[in-house]
This record gives C-alpha cells, sequence and structure tokens, in this order.
C-alpha cells in the first residue's frame, strides 16, 4: 500500500510545475537608450527650470539645454529600475536636481576648470548638467555602483557628451591610489555624498595644488565645518568658504568650496572602515 504521506507522482508533477512557474519572472522591457524613444517633458519641467536660470543669472545654449533635458527624461524612465532618485515628479527634478547642479556654474566659469570629477555620480547630478553648460570642460563621473555607471554611459552617449565626459566605475580611494590619476583634477565636484570632512579627505588626493572641492550642503553646517578644517590640516591645509544660494525653491543651499594648497600625505584617503573608526 501507498503511503499516504508521500506524493503521487501526479502531485509530485504538479509541484514541479508550479516550481518552474514561480522561478521563471517575466522578462523586463529593455531600458530606453534614446531620448528620441522616450516621452516629452511637461511644461512644468521647462517653466521651473527657466525661473531658476533667470535667478541664477544664467543662460544655457541651445545644445546645453537639449541635454539637460534628455538627462531628465532617460533619469525619468529608468529611475523606477534602478532608484536613480526618489523624486518622480519632472518639475520637482528640474529645480532640486538639474537647477542645485548649475548653482555652481557662475563659480565654475569664473574659474575656468579645466578637468571636473563628479565624486558618486549616481544619477548624474551635478556632473552632466555641468558639462552642458561647460563646454570647455572635461568632466568624468566616478560612480561605485556598475548598474548606475551604466546608465550614465547610456546618458553620455544619448545626449551627444561623449567626446568631453568619461564614466569609471570605481571609488575615489582605488583612483587616488592610481599614480597616474592622483592630483589630476582641477575640481572635484561632490553632491550628497558625504560629510564635508570625509570630502576633503577623500576629494584633495585627487586634485592638483591649487585645485578645488566644490560640495553642494544644505542646512546648519557649523559642526561640520569645524571637522572640515581639521580634515584640511591633516590633509596639506587649504581655505574654506561658503557661498549661500539665492534661487527660488533652494534657500537653504550652500555651495562650500574647500581649496587644496599644501602636499596631502600619501596614507590619505584611507579606507572606509579607518574612517569610520576615527572620524574627524
Amino acid at each position: 500500500m501507498r503511503d499516504e504521506s508521500t506524493p503521487g507522482a501526479a502531485t509530485r508533477g504538479r509541484w514541479h510545475a508550479n516550481s518552474r512557474r514561480r522561478a521563471i519572472k517575466p522578462e523586463r522591457e529593455p531600458l530606453p537608450t534614446r531620448v528620441q524613444d522616450l516621452p516629452s517633458l511637461p511644461a512644468a519641467f521647462a517653466h521651473a527650470l527657466d525661473l531658476g536660470l533667470t535667478g541664477l543669472g544664467l543662460e544655457l545654449d541651445a545644445a546645453a539645454r537639449e541635454a539637460v533635458d534628455g538627462h531628465a527624461r532617460l533619469l525619468l524612465a529608468w529611475t523606477h529600475a534602478i532608484n536613480l532618485t526618489a523624486i518622480r515628479d519632472p518639475a520637482a527634478v528640474a529645480t532640486a536636481h538639474v537647477l542645485d547642479s548649475l548653482t555652481a556654474v557662475p563659480w565654475f566659469r569664473a574659474t575656468d576648470a579645466g578637468r571636473i570629477l563628479d565624486l558618486g555620480s549616481g544619477g548624474g547630478y551635478p556632473g552632466l548638467p555641468l558639462a552642458a553648460a561647460l563646454p570647455g570642460a572635461a568632466v568624468t563621473l566616478l560612480e561605485p555602483i556598475g548598474k548606475k555607471a551604466a546608465f550614465l554611459r547610456v546618458v553620455v552617449e544619448a545626449t551627444g557628451l561623449s567626446d568631453r565626459v568619461a564614466v569609471v566605475t570605481g571609488r575615489a580611494e582605488g583612483v587616488a591610489a592610481d599614480l597616474r590619476l592622483r592630483g589630476s583634477w582641477s575640481v572635484v565636484a561632490a553632491r550628497a555624498v558625504a560629510s564635508m570632512a570625509d570630502l576633503i579627505e577623500l576629494a584633495f588626493p585627487l586634485l592638483e595644488t591649487g585645485g578645488a572641492l566644490v560640495a553642494w550642503k544644505r542646512g546648519d553646517l557649523d559642526a561640520e565645518l569645524v571637522a572640515a578644517r581639521r580634515a584640511m590640516h591633516a590633509l596639506g591645509g587649504g581655505t574654506l568658504r561658503v557661498e549661500d544660494v539665492a534661487v527660488e525653491g533652494l534657500f537653504d543651499h550652500r555651495l562650500v568650496i574647500a581649496t587644496r594648497s599644501g602636499r596631502v600625505p600619501d596614507e590619505y584617503p584611507r579606507d572606509p572602515a579607518a574612517r569610520r573608526r576615527q572620524p574627524w
């Protein structure tokens, strides 16, 4: 007599069939790689961008505007798949991402920065809008997460910026350890990446002497700046200043600019575990 607790052949067959169905996930449609295949941005995006550009006293030529718009369209199309941003409203993207990135353009134009590194580029802000607005600059987007780096490469190609924008998958510590790259950039840009002290430790080894870290910050910075000055002293010295941002919707935002003046000791930057054990 068959043991009733043991599944029969028919039951086993159904179980295996159900298991296979559970294991086979429906294939996701390929993510878009061409701007022209995507819906146009709503008028609210253009209105918010135009308003902010007027507040900044900036103008973007047609090519720069097209690149900025194409980047935003691809960001909104991809973010459901790889979580590039929590902001899904196009008008909010225009203010919180695009305009926020462009607040540094007057400083960049005044300093005539030639080589820019966007540290922890993520969805491409601020690096890609800066590249669009600064046609004379060569921009490197440094991103440690492979999926995000793949998105950045798609945007660079789709927006026609590939002649002067490069994407590197990696971390600042690894780049700084490469003697061919250490001290190579005139500016390191960092937005929503880390504390100011940690950014100085990561950025100063990548900067040429006299180069500057430009960090996008918001809110009360007093305690953060105290730690930043300690880090700056340990990494050879420099100057630190804060510039307020006066744009509708970004009134609590600031740019913190740290300029490297001395030699950075070879032991910096430390690895993440060492920075956690001994914070600034």
